[in-house]
This record gives C-alpha cells, sequence and structure tokens, in this order.
C-alpha cells in the first residue's frame, strides 16, 4: 500500500504538548507536514505553565521534521493562525484538539467552571478556524478537525459543562461542512478515548497505560490527509478501534388520526409509541431535507386519510425484500434444482432471475394488522384463535414487482359478511412502491362462530371463484411436497405454529402439523405458470383461489388445469386422498404462452441505451483498434420489468455494434441487466463490480473477457 504523504502541507495542532496532539503533531511530522506545535503547557484543569511544546518541536526536528512552538491562548486562535502564515507562509489542516476540565456535579458547579470549559473548547475552536478560514478558501483547500467526547454524545455524570461544550462542536462541525464544500474544506470530528493529561486520574491504571495515544493518531490523520473526501462525520475511535456515530430520526407518526382531528395530550399519548419506535430509522442532512420530510410524511398523511373507504380507517405497513427472500420462497413453494426450468427462481446470478408471483401476497397480508378485530359487530371477535384464510386474490396493476424493493402497503376492510354461524371478513391490500400502485390483493377471512349478527350474507366488493369447466382437464402436473415442506416454507414470514407444533396441531384438530395454503397455492400456481405462461412471471395479471382443505407435508399435489381463452381454471388435489384443497381458482395472462409461441409477442419500445449503442458504434467507427484490441463478441440483453425487451450486439473483432443477436456464430459474453442500470453504468454512478456482486448484471460466457471491457468503458460512451 502506498504511504500516504504530507509533503508541502502545513498543519496546526492545538493542545498538542502531549497526549493526543502530541501524537498527532508527531505523525504529521514524520509524514512530512510542516508542523505548528500550539501548547499553552497548562495542567488539565487550565492552570500553569510548562515547555511541553518544545520538546514536541525538539523530537520532530531530531526525527528529521520540520516544526516550530506556538503558546497562544487558543481563544486567541488568530495568533495561532499566524504563527503558521508567518513561518511557512500557509495553513492546510487545522487540528482543534486542545481542552482542559472543571469537573463538577451540576449543583455545585460555578459560572467560572461553566465559562472557561466553553471558552477552551468552543471558542478555542471557533477563533482558530476562523483565522484560517479565509486562506483555505482562497486555496480551495483545508481540513480540520473537531474534538467531541462521548460525554458529549450521551452525557457523563459531573460534567455538565464539558458535555455541553462538546456537543456544541458537532453542531459547528456541520454547518461549517456546508459552508466550506464549495471550497474543498472538509470539517470532520473525532471523539477520542486515549491516556492523556485530561483522562490520568480517570480512568483505571491498566485501561489508561492500555489507551495509547497513538492508536487514535492514524485515524486523525488519515481524516486530513488530501485524499479524504468525507465531510461532516463523526469518528469514534479507540484502542485501535474505530467507528462512526450520527443523529438518526425515527419515522415518526402524526398526531392525530385524521386531518380534521384536533392534537390533543391524549393523541400525543395515543401514538407516543410510534413516535419514539427506531425501527427504520435514518439520518437526515442536511436542514432542508428534515423540511421536506416533514412535508412529504404530512402530504402522505393528507392523501393516504382520504384512501380510507365506509368509515373503516386504513393500517398502513411496510414490507421489504431481497433476492434472498425471494430465493427462499421459491424453495418453500417447491422449486429445485433439479428443474431446469427453476432455476431461474433459485440463483440469483441467473440471466433470467425473477420472482415467483405469488411471493407478493406476503407483502398484502393482513392476519397482523388490527384491522379485522376492529371491524368486528359489537359482541364478536376475531383473533388468532378464530381465524382462518379461505381465499385469497392477487392483480398486479402496474409494472411486474423486481427483484428487489421496498413497499407501502395500505390494508382496510372493504366488507364483512354474515354467513349464519361464521363471519367473513373481506380485506384489500394496496401495494406501492413509493406512490405508485403496484398491485393489489384481496383475502377473505372466516371468523369461526362469529356470524349471526344479522349482516349481509353476499358483497359486490368481493373477488369471485370461479367453477371449474366441465371437461377434462387439458393438462394436470403432480408433485411431492416435502416432509418439512411446512418447516421450510415458515421461513418465508409465517410463523404460526400450527405449522411446526404437533402440540399446537393435535389441539387444533390435526395428527401432525400442516402446510400452509399459501404453500399449496404456490406450488399450483408455478405449474399452470410453467404449463401456460411461459414460466414467465411478468406475463401474470391476476390470479384467484379457494382454500377448501388443508394438506399435510409429505403429501403429492396434483394441479389440474383448463385453458378458456387468457384464463386458465385451475384445482389442486391430494394424489394420495383425491380430496380438493384448492377449488375455484384461476390465472388470468398476459399471454398465453405454449413451447417456444406466444401469442402476443412483445415488441421493444425506445430505451434510454438506445442512444448510448448508437454512440458507441460511432465510436467504433472513429477508432475500430480500440474495440479489436478486445477481440471479443458481446451480446447485451436489455430488460425492462424483468423482461428482455432489446438486444444489442458488440463484435469488437469487427469493430461493430448493432441491434439483434450476432450476426453469425454465437457471443462469447452475454450481460444481460435493465435499461435503467445500463444507463447508470454508463454515467458512471453505478460500478459493475457492485452492479454484478448484487446480481443487476448478469454475465455468462467468458467472464474474464467481459473484464477487458475496461478501456472502453472509459471512452466517450462509457459502454
Amino acid at each position: 500500500m502506498d504511504q500516504l504523504r504530507y509533503d508541502g502541507r502545513v498543519a496546526v495542532v492545538t493542545g498538542a504538548g502531549g497526549g493526543l496532539g502530541k501524537a498527532y503533531a508527531l505523525l504529521l511530522g514524520s509524514r512530512g507536514a510542516k508542523v505548528v506545535v500550539n501548547d499553552l503547557g497548562g495542567g488539565k484543569d487550565g492552570g500553569g505553565t510548562s515547555t511541553f511544546a518544545d520538546a514536541v518541536v525538539k523530537e520532530i526536528k531530531d526525527n528529521g521534521g520540520i516544526a516550530v512552538a506556538d503558546y497562544n491562548n487558543v481563544i486567541e486562535g488568530d495568533k495561532i493562525i499566524k504563527t503558521a502564515l508567518d513561518n511557512f507562509g500557509r495553513v492546510d489542516i487545522l487540528i482543534n484538539n486542545a481542552g482542559i476540565l472543571r469537573d463538577r456535579s451540576f449543583q455545585k458547579m460555578s459560572d467560572q467552571d461553566w465559562d472557561l470549559i466553553q471558552a477552551v473548547h468552543l471558542k478555542g475552536s471557533f477563533k482558530p478556524t476562523q483565522a484560517a478560514w479565509e486562506t483555505f478558501k482562497k486555496q480551495n483547500f483545508g481540513r480540520i478537525v473537531m474534538t467531541s467526547s462521548n460525554a458529549g454524545l450521551v452525557g457523563n455524570f459531573g460534567q455538565a459543562n464539558y458535555s455541553t461544550a462538546k456537543m456544541g462542536l458537532v453542531g459547528f462541525m456541520n454547518t461549517l461542512a456546508l459552508e466550506g464544500a464549495k471550497y474543498n474544506i472538509k470539517i470532520n470530528t473525532i471523539v477520542p478515548t486515549a491516556a492523556s493529561r485530561l483522562t490520568e486520574g480517570i480512568l483505571p491504571p491498566d485501561m489508561f497505560d492500555a489507551m495509547k495515544p497513538e492508536l487514535i493518531a492514524p485515524v486523525v490523520a488519515y481524516m486530513v490527509h488530501e485524499s479524504f473526501e468525507d465531510t461532516a462525520q463523526v469518528i469514534d475511535s479507540t484502542l485501535g478501534f474505530a467507528h462512526k456515530a450520527h443523529l438518526v430520526r425515527s419515522v415518526g407518526s402524526v398526531l392525530r388520526d385524521k386531518p380534521a382531528d384536533p392534537v390533543t395530550i391524549e393523541s400525543v399519548k395515543a401514538k407516543w409509541p410510534k413516535v419514539v419506535d427506531m425501527r427504520n430509522a435514518e439520518h437526515v442532512s442536511p436542514i432542508a431535507n428534515v423540511t421536506v420530510n416533514l412535508v412529504e410524511r404530512l402530504q402522505e398523511f393528507e392523501d393516504r386519510a382520504k384512501l380510507d373507504e365506509n368509515g373503516r380507517e386504513s393500517y398502513w405497513s411496510k414490507y421489504e425484500y431481497n433476492s434472498k427472500d425471494a430465493v427462499l420462497y421459491a424453495l418453500g413453494v417447491g422449486a429445485s434444482v433439479s428443474n431446469s426450468s427453476d432455476l431461474k427462481f433459485l440463483y440469483e446470478a441467473d440471466e433470467n432471475f425473477s420472482v415467483l408471483p405469488t411471493y407478493f401476497i406476503l407483502a398484502g397480508m393482513c392476519m397482523e394488522a388490527p384491522v379485522v378485530p376492529a371491524a368486528m359487530p359489537p359482541g364478536k371477535v376475531a383473533d388468532f384463535t378464530n381465524i382462518l384464510h379461505g381465499e385469497q386474490y392477487i392483480e398486479f396493476v402496474d409494472d411486474f414487482p423486481g427483484t428487489e424493493g421496498a413497499f407501502d402497503t395500505r390494508v382496510y376492510v372493504a366488507d364483512i359478511l354474515d354467513k349464519g354461524a361464521n363471519a367473513v371478513v373481506i380485506v384489500n391490500s394496496e401495494v406501492y412502491q413509493e406512490t405508485r400502485l403496484l398491485f393489489r390483493t384481496q383475502q377473505h377471512i372466516f371468523v369461526v362462530g362469529q356470524g349471526g349478527f344479522g349482516g349481509q350474507r353476499t358483497s359486490s366488493r368481493g373477488v369471485d371463484v370461479q367453477p371449474v369447466p366441465k371437461r377434462a382437464p387439458d393438462a394436470v402436473v403432480e408433485q411431492r411436497t416435502a416432509e418439512d415442506q411446512a418447516a421450510l416454507y415458515r421461513l418465508s414470514g409465517d410463523l404460526n405454529p400450527l405449522h411446526i407444533d404437533k402440540n399446537v396441531a393435535l389441539v387444533s384438530g390435526y395428527e401432525k402439523p400442516i402446510l400452509h395454503g399459501l404453500a399449496s397455492l404456490g406450488f399450483s400456481a408455478r405449474h399452470v405458470l410453467l404449463k401456460y405462461g411461459g414460466n414467465d412471471p411478468s406475463n401474470v395479471k391476476a390470479l384467484k383461489a379457494r382454500f377448501a382443505k388443508p394438506v399435510m407435508p409429505g403429501q403429492t399435489l396434483s394441479t389440474e388445469m383448463w385453458l378458456e381463452g387468457r384464463r386458465v381454471h385451475f384445482q389442486t388435489k391430494v394424489k394420495e386422498t383425491g380430496t380438493t384443497v384448492i377449488s375455484g381458482a384461476y390465472v388470468d395472462l398476459k399471454n398465453v404462452v405454449t413451447g417456444n409461441v406466444t401469442s402476443s409477442p412483445v415488441s421493444a419500445s425506445e430505451l434510454k441505451s438506445d442512444g448510448l449503442f448508437a454512440r458507441m458504434k460511432d465510436e467504433l467507427a472513429k477508432n475500430p483498434a480500440k474495440g479489436k484490441s478486445v477481440n471479443g463478441v458481446f451480446l447485451y440483453n436489455v430488460t425492462d420489468s424483468g423482461k428482455v425487451v432489446k438486444k444489442w450486439t458488440l463484435d469488437l473483432k469487427k469493430g461493430e455494434a448493432y441491434e439483434g443477436e450476432p450476426q453469425s456464430g454465437k457471443p462469447d459474453t452475454t450481460l444481460t441487466l435493465s435499461d435503467a442500470d445500463l444507463v447508470e453504468i454508463a454515467s458512471g454512478s453505478l460500478s459493475p463490480q457492485v452492479a454484478f456482486m448484487k446480481g443487476k448484471l448478469k454475465i455468462a460466457g467468458n467472464m474474464m473477457l467481459a473484464q477487458k471491457l475496461g478501456p472502453l468503458l472509459q471512452s466517450e460512451a462509457k459502454l
């Protein structure tokens, strides 16, 4: 690793007569920096004098470095910076390290104890920084480090004065980082715990000996190097360990239920758990984004309030998933590497990696939402002991979701039916990505023993199941479930012990744990997709099913299918018993695909990446030698919504680029990625290596040859 040097740089270190400051000064001096060693020479309370600075200067010079001593008070910071300018003609680095302690319990703290600490720590950082600021701006370079403390970040008994000053420095840094950004002035903060005059007598002797300042000095030295690009960072370091600290904000909560409601003390109390819930907390900066975030949340509250129907309130939740979740789900519904058609659901680097459509039902599940219990008529109750998942519907209304993402899900009760002995609650879910509705689901929840309240028996708001045609099925697919199928499927989120705990199953009337109904549905949906949907999840428009009977893990599922237009009716039976377990089901397809024939071929629209390939074509025409230096044929599969919509060939053996597959022979390397990701890679905002590791870029064939594209990546076309 190349050594980081500071040749030609001038560094000012305050409080550098000992401890941390001395370690900083010695390290910078050993790496070529000219150092101003500032130290007033006092004790840890600020009293007394010494010649510590001269000793540090001597040590730097003895080791071949250049340094001068400065004994000015940090409150007179302009004099310290003048020492640097008078001796070296410039200043590049400022480490505000000087500090003292006046520890007292709060009640016993005097005005002098308070004022002196604020003067040395806050004003003692303000004055040198302000004095150096104009020089930093003119030379378009500056590196500043403030020194805070864990006493400031989290508090410490007896240090109210000290902790106030130290946290104040964090705010000082945050503002200066904004003001200095366009001048290449980087301001950061170190939170050190080390043996020094300030910690002597406070830390236990063994710990004091172990906490050498030399273990922290490299961290600070790196933070002031010209290659260090971060700003407004708070870095906590001790004992050769470092980590970052910053403030985060909870998602928070609107303090009323409806826009027209007043904010009361009671409503604040009711919303308080959400206010302080730090799940999904995030760091927000700069201050403009704080305001934007607040406005967006309030607007979201207003918009969501308008969606509520029939006086029943919506329940909103977040759902996140990635390729690992998708693969785990696929295994849970019977996908296997023994079937080549399943690999696209199991291998995140497969060029056609996709998520099974039934996976997205999980994002709309309402079992944990409070809407069903809240919707029950007076005297009727619903809880986990008496509810059953009766029917399921999902409809995709926008682009098919990608292989990773985050959703906002709105759940609300559409209607409640009285079926005599039982009640049925129809629950709708709308799943959004940002503000775009991607898909909606509907669940019919049977509430056992809670009917008889005089309600309606049917509803126009429910999506009905459809009977299968009265003829022999057009196709049948059989697949045995594994004995541990339920144990595997539950890892996708449904942790109901009915599916894993034998005792719970016995109490519920079953000999052993049963398979999840949605797992059985996942099996059958896979069968339909493979038989009539071209094994393409984005080809699914809608799916509806009724769960008729339970399935025991280890039983064989037989999916019977009838094709009528673009609708595939199906029902699922247990082969061993002949029992129908899924009835009245259907899948609506965008296109029916059998074999390699599709009823409605996909046409590629104009893509953003088309311009990039056109530019590459021009580049190759101007400089064919550059392409021939790679000497390979590359096929780009450009996708949109998970489907390949256009192909481009980059034939660098002939110096050509054209739309379509190679005109002769096979490509050496095939690269598959979305139109959007291709544009990001071309613009330099997405690294090809990062895209590959995240599964956004899939490479088949000669992977090593793809690495030779490096020179072309630097061309004007950036491909």
